[in-house]
């Protein structure tokens, strides 16, 4: 696609307006700690920002650092997550951290390649930290992004792979301040949603999410739950079974994927965390 510079300029300016006049704030916003950024990314993955205000602010009062959450017992860290879900993004973040106190002196590296390989981070998250925390001119790409990007410049087409949005997104990038561009992005792309629908169902990449109840991810939440109280034993399955009314090979499947994670670990007659 063609563009020209004026209409990328016309483009940065009514973004940036919205921002100026509606742009919203949140704890993460507050801050450039690069560990605090860290977290709220791997909080906001597959979460909406509502739902991870409270948990961001009483996860950095409980673990404030790298240190601290290197070296938390798994059972705590888990507890602290409890509500959010996909709590493998709490033990990532936890073995995240643990990597970085052991290879990188408990400081995060820079290098883009470094952030991806971490665990649960990825090419997203990594870019994004790189982008919150030193401000790094990095073009992003996400759900709010992208319905901006295919709202602006893609209205009437569908199946829109996320290579020619980000081609836009490149040519759009306010180099100058990347982190208060991509924060206003976010932001016109919330309000869309509420105002225009979802726009990323145009997107080659749209996935609709099953149903949760009954899915294994909801029985996967529901054994670390008792986990945290106590071992959990062949009853407390049978009785999460009739409670969901799942089948054994749901329960069973969650169960060892649960393990294999390091989740759980298998005594004689029970399963307990690790």
């Amino acid at each position: 696609m063609t563009l020209s510079r004026a209409k990328i300029l016309s483009f940065r300016r009514k973004i940036y307006s919205y921002y100026q006049k509606s742009g919203r704030r949140f704890p993460w916003r507050e801050t450039k700690d690069p560990y605090k950024i860290l977290v709220s990314e791997m909080m906001l993955q597959q979460t909406q920002t509502g739902r991870v205000v409270p948990f961001f602010t009483s996860f950095i009062k409980r673990f404030p650092d790298f240190k601290t959450l290197a070296h938390a017992p798994h059972a705590s860290v888990l507890g602290m997550w409890q509500g959010l879900g996909y709590n493998r993004r709490a033990l990532n973040l936890q073995h995240a951290a643990e990597r970085v106190i052991r290879d990188y002196r408990g400081i995060l590296p820079r290098d883009s390649k470094l952030l991806d390989d971490l665990p649960g981070v990825g090419a997203y998250t990594a870019s994004a930290v790189a982008v919150f925390a030193w401000n790094k001119p990095e073009a992003l790409i996400e759900t709010n992004i992208r319905s901006v990007y295919l709202h602006f410049f893609f209205e009437n087409r569908r199946r829109v792979p996320d290579r020619e949005v980000a081609e836009i997104a490149q040519r759009a990038l306010d180099t100058r301040n990347p982190r208060k561009w991509h924060q206003a992005l976010m932001d016109y792309g919330a309000m869309l949603k509420r105002t225009s629908g979802n726009a990323n169902v145009r997107s080659s990449h749209y996935i609709k999410q099953g149903p949760f109840a009954g899915s294994r991810r909801q029985i996967r939440g529901a054994i670390i739950k008792l986990a945290l109280k106590n071992s959990v034993t062949s009853s407390d399955l049978k009785k999460l079974r009739g409670e969901y009314k799942v089948s054994l090979s749901v329960v069973s499947s969650a169960l060892d994927n649960l393990v294999a994670e390091g989740f759980l670990k298998k005594g004689k007659e029970s399963f307990s965390l690790c």
